[in-house]
């Protein structure tokens, strides 16, 4: 008789989602996959983690036997003073959601710890996210750039011979450095992709205001639909393209009355353009530093993956088929790549 498979349940603890997967693994290989997602906006009432992580482990039906592999980027919210408070913050919730669970976190280097030990050095294992997608892209792909263009940055990546050769691992390094962008398709603000935009025919300064997000954008163009839009919007409203153009027109301090709806839709087209420019700003840099073939193909991924695969062709860079990578993974990519990792790591093999 076959062995049962092992259970194990990958975390990303960001600032405004909690995202699990659920992860089958025979022989440290996976062979299902469930994934969850619940919107938590940490500032908001962080002593609700907890009871998050319960919420979406029901929904993944979880056993307190089950392994955990745990990745996280919510220490950044200024909810906490510091990342060590956050850091700490976080793992300290996932200890009291799962007490009976062993709990493994990933660090800056890729590298498993037991939370115990993960307390005692809580730096290493803060924005530790996309070092998950970047080994699991790596294990596929043995040369490629990872573009995961998520709901609020974009990490970019570069994979030689089934390695990161990232020159950063911190924020502060990855930032400096063109691998983090700090722009996303969902809750950037477009204030910070333009401080003009077109309106008939004149550039008309943009208020510096909190009114709309790219979010808006895409789904007033399509690109995007009502239910991609998993962040909160603006003004509490819904995400239907009415209601995303009237956000997209109190940029320009306007609204419907004011502005066609053609008009709305051509200040959406050039904040993706801006938007693209950026990403391949962030892409040209990484490039610049190495001598990467002409050919090296980029892996898109994320919930804008259809950016980085456009960015990737205005570039002339080849763009791999998700599906060659990943599945049902690029839903929630940084959480089932945790717990694909973790499935093949020693760390579980011990335990």
């Amino acid at each position: 008789m076959s062995r049962e498979p092992l259970v194990i349940v990958g975390w990303d603890v960001g600032g405004v989602q909690v995202k699990g997967a659920r992860v089958e693994s025979r022989a440290g290989a996976p062979c299902a996959l469930r994934t969850a997602v619940r919107p938590f906006e940490v500032w908001r009432g962080r002593e609700r983690l907890p009871g998050v992580l319960r919420e979406v482990a029901g929904e993944l039906e979880i056993g307190s036997a089950a392994p955990l592999a745990l990745t996280m980027t919510a220490e950044l919210s200024d909810a906490f003073r510091s990342k060590r408070e956050g850091v700490l913050f976080v793992m300290d919730g996932v200890r009291e959601a799962f007490p009976r669970n062993p709990v493994f976190v990933l660090d800056c280097r890729g590298e498993f710890a037991a939370l115990r030990e993960a307390r005692s050095r809580p730096l290493d294992f803060a924005a530790t996210n996309w070092v998950a997608s970047a080994l699991f892209a790596a294990s596929r792909v043995d040369d490629c750039i990872l573009v995961d263009v998520g709901s609020t940055t974009t990490d970019i990546v570069p994979i030689r011979g089934g390695c990161l050769v990232c020159e950063g691992r911190t924020d502060l390094a990855r930032l400096t450095a063109g691998e983090l962008v700090y722009t996303g398709v969902l809750r950037t603000n477009p204030n910070t992709l333009a401080a003009t935009v077109p309106v008939r025919g004149r550039p008309c300064r943009v208020a510096a205001e909190h009114f709309t997000v790219m979010a808006d954008a895409y789904v007033l163009l399509g690109r995007l639909s009502a239910a991609d839009y998993t962040c909160s919007t603006p003004d509490g409203r819904g995400a239907s393209s009415t209601a995303c153009a009237e956000r997209l027109a109190r940029l320009v301090c306007g609204d419907r009355e004011m502005l066609s709806d053609a008009e709305i839709v051509k200040v959406a087209r050039y904040l993706v353009e801006r938007q693209l420019q950026v990403v391949s700003e962030g892409l040209l840099q990484v490039v610049s530093r190495w001598d990467a073939p002409a050919d090296m193909p980029v892996a898109p991924a994320g919930a804008g993956a259809f950016l980085a695969a456009e960015v990737a062709g205005r570039l002339g860079l080849a763009v791999l088929p998700a599906g060659s990578i990943w599945g049902d993974e690029g839903v929630v990519l940084p959480a089932a790549a945790a717990a694909c990792l973790l499935a093949a790591s020693p760390e579980v093999a011990r335990w």
